[in-house]
């Protein structure tokens, strides 16, 4: 399992935090995602066929890119 925090600027508030959650969890191979609005960061653990890149794509398309 691969566990990695994202920092994403455009996290303004909870509700943001909580679009991005279930968003993810829509990932086959998504263990948890846990999410911050204050430090504006998500932390996801995963396991195949979840990807790094599958995770930054599917942020990148609901417009809370990580940096």
């Amino acid at each position: 399992m691969e566990k990695q925090i994202f920092l994403i600027p455009n996290i303004s508030c909870a509700h943001c935090v909580l679009s991005i959650k279930n968003k993810l969890s829509e990932l086959e191979g998504i263990n948890t995602v846990e999410g911050n609005a204050d430090e504006k960061s998500i932390t996801v653990a995963w396991e195949l066929p979840a990807t790094l890149e599958k995770i930054k794509n599917t942020l990148k398309k609901i417009n809370y890119p990580a940096v």
